[in-house]
């Protein structure tokens, strides 16, 4: 029973089994009825070893699949194998008959269409057999007409022939009547023309006959006078470019000599065109005015109406005429291009001119994406005129767009000049304002921040206008200079580099020069905000404004060197020190003067005793308190050396360390109030050097001295710098008075801590 079932589920590609042995899980279904149909394919045939006990393979053998069974399944494994084999042979006998249901009215159909076609295929055998048998006797009718017809078909073409003939010699007659009549002023000459170049030949082929000659004479003394009437006609300065080409081209098909034709056809283009030219140039205002006349007046109309007009008749025209020219001389001798190449080179080198005339007439910035309207259309205009005419001046054309270009930024770079000076003078105003009491004005940051702002978007402005030289919709942006230099040389450095360098300079031309005769000063604090414009442009808006023109602007490989932003930010940062610097020399000026006045104007040998401090330390403290500086730790003051002993002070000087005065200022507040006290205590120091002092003298400076070494130490960077300086003021003060006796440090320190 098992070795039935094999062999049946072999034939019809039943389940294979499993690689192990075991229960029924190891067996698999088949793909599907195709691939049990058709079996494996070819190449899975020959990878595979052959193997008689695969019952899906080619090499299937019954025999040894059921040895090999029986001799590896135990008997309770046979009976499971024997029951899932039957129940696989019931599910594919079932898919079977549904295959077979579901295609059983395609059968069908198929088998009726195959028997009507056999019917068919038989009346067409037929006809076709009928058809053959007419065609057959057709060719045997038309044979024999043809036969009877042939001698009168020769007789006919030959009277055709002489028909033909006969008609020509007509028309040969007629030949100049037609001239004379189509030749006529008014008529239509190109009609007479046709007419004489086909019978032109056989005249000349036939003139030896006295008919023929007489009629070639006739229609030569017709033509000639049409060519007389044609010149005459070229003369006129009002015909029109289509017109003069016409006549040209009827010249030329007279046999006129074609070197006089190219004179007179460029002589009388060049006539328009240096019309065209002059009611542009009539657009313009003189090129070289005389002195004392006004100031030139604004065009009357913008630069692309100009751009327009002069595209639309002169270049059009110069087109229209080099396109006519190529196609009237072309091959003829003694006309070749180079006469068109000249002319038309001289003609656009004067338009040229008058378009860089127009353009210097836009003084102010005007709107940019007009003139890049203008400056399109007319390379636009230009390279099709080139196409043409390859020499008619392709490098002055780009020059003249690159020159435009170029000097538009440069407008540009002034704008921005004066708009950062503008901004300047309101920084200038909002500081100098009067302030009604209790009412407090703009603060150096806000006024800094708005100056900033306010410059860099500008300068992003002018870059966004400067950008559409180079939008991808402009057609002259394709040029090499549009794509490298102009990027480089005119935007990055003549530009931004330009005005960063530019605005560095400004700032720092207020601490260097000295302002004009009858000009006010800067405010210190403009130097102040100027400083810290300057540092924060080293340290950020540079390397900003850099990348920002990279990015808009790309250079390309090969394209000169730039500015690096290193450079750049290190003459920020000089100016920036250099202002900061000049601030703390013109706030220690202020304090010093106070000081030098107030110690100039002070009777020294003849004051009273000091009770209080002096109004001049006070003063002097009250402006450091203006700008106080962070806590710091409490002074360690100690009396100075006593100031009778002339050797302790020497010993002093000597041995202390030297101040600069005016060394560099760090960019914080202590390091600025440091220098401004070092300035000041200096000034002081001076001025008690020129003065002789009485007993009380030298102790009002003595408790000046302490006064001041009491509350400056908290606005010093180093406090042993006002402690050195305020032991030289009172070293040269004790030098200075003539009865040194100082003031005991108790009452000193009482009367400083009273006041």
């Amino acid at each position: 029973m098992a070795e039935a079932a094999g062999s049946g589920a072999g034939g019809r590609g039943s389940p294979e089994p499993g690689t192990g042995t075991g229960t029924g899980g190891g067996w698999r279904r088949p793909h599907g009825p195709l691939q049990r149909y058709y079996g494996p394919s070819a190449a899975e045939t020959a990878e595979a070893a052959p193997d008689p006990a695969d019952i899906n393979g080619p090499h299937f053998d019954p025999e040894v699949f059921l040895n090999k069974v029986r001799s590896e399944c135990p008997l309770g494994q046979l009976l499971a194998r024997e029951a899932a084999l039957g129940r696989e042979i019931r599910a594919l006998d079932s898919d079977m008959q549904t295959l077979l249901y579901e295609n059983y009215n395609k059968f069908i159909s198929a088998t009726d269409t195959i028997r009507k076609m056999k019917v068919d295929f038989r009346r067409m055998e037929a006809e076709m057999d009928d058809l053959a048998a007419n065609m057959a006797a057709i060719s045997t009718s038309s044979a024999r007409v043809s036969a009877a017809l042939q001698d009168r078909h020769r007789r006919g073409a030959q009277l055709a022939g002489v028909q033909a003939l006969l008609r020509k010699l007509q028309s040969l007659v007629e030949v100049p009547g037609r001239l004379r009549r189509w030749a006529a002023p008014g008529a239509e000459p190109a009609r007479a023309l046709r007419c004489h170049a086909r019978a032109r030949a056989v005249l000349r082929h036939y003139r030896h006959l006295p008919s023929f000659r007489a009629i070639e004479d006739e229609s030569h003394a017709i033509m000639a006078e049409l060519a007389q009437r044609l010149r005459a006609r070229l003369r006129d300065e009002t015909l029109e470019p289509k017109e003069l080409s016409e006549c040209v081209e009827m010249l030329l098909q007279l046999e006129e000599p074609p070197e006089e034709l190219c004179q007179e056809f460029l002589s009388h283009a060049g006539a328009r065109l240096e019309a065209e030219l002059a009611a542009l140039e009539a657009e313009l205002p003189p090129a070289d005015p005389a002195p004392g006349t006004a100031a030139t007046p604004p065009p009357a109309s913008d630069i692309l109406d100009f751009v327009d007009r002069g595209s639309s008749s002169f270049v059009g025209t110069l087109c229209l005429l080099a396109t006519s020219y190529r196609s009237l001389f072309q091959g003829h001798p003694g006309a070749g291009g180079g006469r068109l190449e000249s002319f038309a080179a001289a003609l656009t080198n004067r338009y040229f001119q008058l378009l860089e005339r127009r353009l210097a007439l836009e003084r102010g910035l005007g709107d940019t994406s007009l003139l890049v309207r203008a400056l399109d259309r007319f390379h636009r205009r230009l390279r099709a005129l080139l196409q043409l005419l390859p020499a008619a001046g392709a490098e002055p054309g780009a020059e003249l767009v690159a020159r435009a270009a170029r000097e538009r930024v440069q407008r540009y770079l002034r704008a921005l000049q004066t708009f950062f000076l503008g901004c300047l003078g309101d920084v200038r105003q909002a500081l100098a304002a009067p302030r009604p009491p209790g009412k407090e004005g703009p603060g150096l940051p806000d006024l800094l921040a708005t100056l900033a702002a306010s410059v860099l978007g500008q300068l992003k402005a002018v870059l966004a206008y400067v950008q559409l030289f180079t939008a991808r919709d402009v057609a002259f942006a394709s040029l090499p200079y549009f794509k490298g230099e102009f990027c480089v040389a005119a935007v990055r450095e003549g530009l931004v580099v330009a005005f960063l360098r530019w605005l560095c300079r400004t700032a720092r031309a207020f601490a260097e020069s000295p302002p004009e005769r009858g000009a006010p000063a800067a405010p210190p604090a403009l130097l102040l905000l100027l400083a810290r414009l300057c540092l924060d442009y080293e340290a950020t808006t540079i390397s900003y404004v850099l990348t920002l023109t990279d990015e808009q602007f790309p250079p390309q490989d090969g394209d000169p060197a730039v500015t690096p932003a290193a450079e750049l930010c290190a003459e920020a940062r000089a100016a920036a020190q250099r202002l900061l610097d000049h601030y703390v020399q013109v706030q220690g000026a202020a304090v010093a003067q106070m000081l030098r006045k107030s110690v100039e104007t002070r009777d020294w040998l003849g004051t009273v005793e000091p009770r209080n401090s002096s109004d001049s330390s006070r003063r002097a403290f009250s402006v450091y308190s203006s700008s106080r500086a962070p806590g710091r730790y409490a002074p360690s003051y100690t009396p100075s050396a006593p100031m009778d002993t002339h050797l302790l002070s020497n010993i002093q000087k000597l041995f202390s360390e030297r101040i600069d005065i005016f060394s560099p200022v760090e960019f914080n507040k202590v390091s600025v109030l440091t220098g401004i006290i070092k300035i000041s205590l200096k000034t002081l120091l001076e001025c008690v050097r020129l003065r002789t002092l009485g007993r009380f003298g030298l102790q009002q400076v003595q408790v000046d001295g302490h006064y001041l070494q009491l509350y400056l130490w908290r606005f010093a960077a180093d406090e042993r710098v006002v402690q050195g300086l305020l032991d030289e003021v009172a070293a040269s003060a004790a030098h200075r008075c003539l009865d040194p006796v100082p003031m005991e440090h108790s009452v000193v320190e009482l009367i400083c801590e009273r006041g």
